[in-house]
């Protein structure tokens, strides 16, 4: 309705877990659940606002798919509202919140002997929200509050969620958050070579391996030596787990600290300059391939005949090792700090993470889900043609691969909420 358009759309918070359709949009019609959603099987999907007709049987129609689902807080877990949302047919869920923020003042106005709260809550995902596909945002109360009363006035509402990524000029940046043993993003890391390089310049990738500061996490004692057995370098500076969990045997954190600082170097002399790095994306696939097993992850052997195979210079590579302040004694390393430095930048704490323009994209780290993250991140007229070919490509890497998605050849999270 007129009376609940806002320009500029609704102040709202985002969840942090399902999977928001970057660069697009959903506008449809929404009802209102008097329900908590917290218990599935006591979902009545034939009551809520606004009155529908009746049906045959006298009992009023149900909520009709697709449309937006409005319901309060409280209860339960976002989590668990919203997967109860999905169940019963929703493309998208505000939750409606119940309580004043301290800050907003007048403009909010509280329940009976309600306190108003101080900090704003958080939509964060509580360990099971990966199979939740919808996205969902937070409405504050005083906005909340009007739209309820208008769709309990039995006015149909329809709210319109968008997403845009900030789009500052026409090179879009993107970077990801990993471990040499991770196991999720090594799909990822196999895929999107083609991507990276038909972006070309239009897009700068940076590849970030996180690993963890020994002195801050007390692996280096007062005399200066290492305190954490294997797991760190450097005089216990610079950490990582164990992925096998077994100090004794297998690979060791201080292993997978060398092998992250070879991938900064190989992305330093092969990736810095143009922001693709088609070497790096080599190494990395041909080092999954051939080492990337209990005997082989610390072989030199293994490891040149993996730079061999993908055209990287091991006498480089190492060169770099060395020269940014290497892996023995109590010394700095350059290229480790700088690691640091921006892990507690960017606030990463679950790995992988995936960025576009400094925005985490949300959901599986998939080549569909970035590439169409990144296509959505550029200045409006300046989007590269493999993006307005092949992002809604129902095969986008055979369309990358082929230069066309069908009979088409290729010639040449921030969010809104608005009422509609």
């Amino acid at each position: 309705p007129k009376t609940l358009n806002k320009p500029g759309g609704y102040e709202h918070r985002e969840a942090l877990f399902g999977i928001p359709p970057y660069g697009g949009s959903i506008a449809q019609n929404m009802y209102y659940a008097e329900d908590t959603l917290c218990d599935f099987n006591s979902i009545d999907t034939r009551g809520g606002y606004p009155i529908r007709a009746m049906d045959d049987d006298k009992k009023m129609l149900p909520w009709q798919p697709p449309y937006i689902l409005m319901v309060n807080r409280g209860g339960c877990t976002f989590v668990q509202k919203v997967r109860n949302a999905q169940r019963v047919g929703a493309a998208g869920v505000i939750i409606a919140d119940n309580t004043c923020l301290c800050s907003a003042g007048d403009a909010c106005h509280s329940d009976a002997d309600q306190q108003c709260e101080e900090r704003e809550p958080i939509m964060a995902d509580d360990g099971s929200g990966s199979d939740i596909s919808i996205p969902s945002f937070l409405m504050f109360k005083q906005d909340a509050d009007l739209v309820k009363a208008e769709v309990q006035a039995n006015h149909p509402v329809r709210i319109e969620m968008t997403w845009s990524l900030p789009n500052p000029d026409d090179r879009v940046e993107y970077e990801l958050w990993t471990t040499p043993t991770d196991v999720i993003s090594r799909d990822f890391q196999r895929e999107f070579k083609e991507a990276a390089v038909a972006l070309g310049k239009r897009a700068y990738f940076t590849p970030q391996m996180y690993i963890y500061d020994g002195i801050r996490s007390g692996c280096q004692g007062v005399d200066g030596e290492n305190d954490c057995y294997n797991l760190c370098t450097n005089n216990g500076r610079y950490c990582a787990t164990d992925p096998d969990n077994d100090l004794d045997r297998g690979i060791s954190g201080a292993d997978v600290v060398r092998e992250s600082l070879r991938r900064m170097c190989i992305w330093e002399i092969y990736g810095e300059d143009d922001g693709v790095g088609e070497p790096w994306w080599d190494y990395v696939n041909e080092f999954m391939y051939r080492c990337n097993t209990e005997e082989y992850f610390s072989s030199k052997k293994c490891i040149k005949d993996a730079m061999e195979h993908s055209g990287v210079d091991s006498k480089m590579v190492d060169k770099c090792m060395k020269s940014s302040g290497g892996l023995e004694d109590d010394v700095q390393n350059k290229y480790l700090e700088d690691q640091l430095a921006a892990k507690d930048k960017s606030g990463v704490v679950i790995l992988p993470a995936m960025y576009v323009n400094r925005v985490s994209i949300r959901g599986s780290l998939e080549f569909p889900v970035v590439f169409k993250a990144i296509c959505a991140g550029y200045e409006s007229g300046t989007t590269p043609s493999v993006c307005t070919t092949c992002k809604d490509c129902s095969d986008q890497k055979e369309c990358i691969a082929n230069g066309f998605c069908g009979s088409k050849k290729v010639h040449d999270s921030v969010s809104t909420m608005n009422m509609v």
